[in-house]
């Protein structure tokens, strides 16, 4: 299993979750786990998926979601979630 630790944050506004559920779903990458809060306006989201179907790589995936995090204005990073792991191990 190719799992991928995601995380969304930025300032809230409308279809922030569905445009990145939308770009996963195309992509094959399933949502294992998600978590979202809005604290004052501001959005934050981290979800654990299973990219294993997906045929992108995952450098290639997470240069697009950063892309699409810039086009909505929000910062999205993904991570193998052995790299994630590894830097909040202390």
């Amino acid at each position: 299993m190719k799992k991928t630790i995601i995380t969304v944050v930025g300032k809230d506004t409308v279809g922030i979750i569905a445009k990145v559920c939308a770009y996963l779903a195309e992509n094959q990458v399933n949502i294992e786990d998600i978590s979202q809060t809005i604290v004052k306006g501001y959005f934050n989201m981290m979800m654990i998926t299973d990219a294993s179907r997906s045929e992108k790589d995952q450098g290639v995936m997470a240069e697009e979601l950063e892309k699409l995090g810039e086009e909505i204005g929000v910062s999205i990073r993904c991570q193998h979630e052995d790299i994630f792991n590894m830097m909040h191990r202390i």
